[in-house]
């Protein structure tokens, strides 16, 4: 099976986790890019705004998804919310033929409300798996077990 992790991070969060799951699974990475300006105080501020909207924004792609058979999809959360630029990375590709999981980091400690929007925004073949990296950074070998157990899950 071909497997690719797909992902956007602003603070280098989902990035981490977003490694350790390619590594896991020997999957690609597709880094989404927000080409807005995301950084700083007010980039923060803004990009909780627009996930409350469920604003779209401009996106780049390191590598398009087509001839992947599971892809998984991360994001940090944002307000409670995904971020702008996977809610239009999920609207501009096609998973009715793909196996998909999903995954969110986040610094609260309820991530089902998130990984739910993120179910719902997506039409694909079917959902291996859900998960939600709560803190990763705070302990990497935690989050490091945490991602194999999923992975092990996902891949079944």
């Amino acid at each position: 099976m071909k497997m690719i992790v797909a992902y956007y991070s602003r603070t280098g969060k989902t990035k981490f986790v977003s490694e350790k799951i390619a590594q896991q699974l020997g999957a690609d990475l597709c880094e989404i890019i927000d080409k807005k300006k995301r950084d700083g105080r007010f980039g923060f501020l803004n990009g909780g705004k627009d996930a409350i909207t469920e604003k779209l924004t401009e996106i780049e792609v390191s590598k398009e998804i087509n001839g992947y058979d599971l892809v998984v999809i991360g994001t940090p959360v944002w307000a409670g919310k995904i971020s702008p630029a996977i809610r239009k990375f999920m609207c501009s590709n096609d998973f009715k033929e793909k196996a998909v999981a999903l995954f969110v980091t986040l610094d609260g400690n309820k991530p089902e409300k998130s990984l739910e929007v993120m179910k719902a925004a997506i039409s694909a073949k079917r959902i291996v798996g859900k998960y939600g990296f709560i803190r990763p950074m705070e302990n990497q070998e935690t989050t490091e077990q945490q991602v194999k157990k999923w992975c092990d899950e996902i891949q079944k």
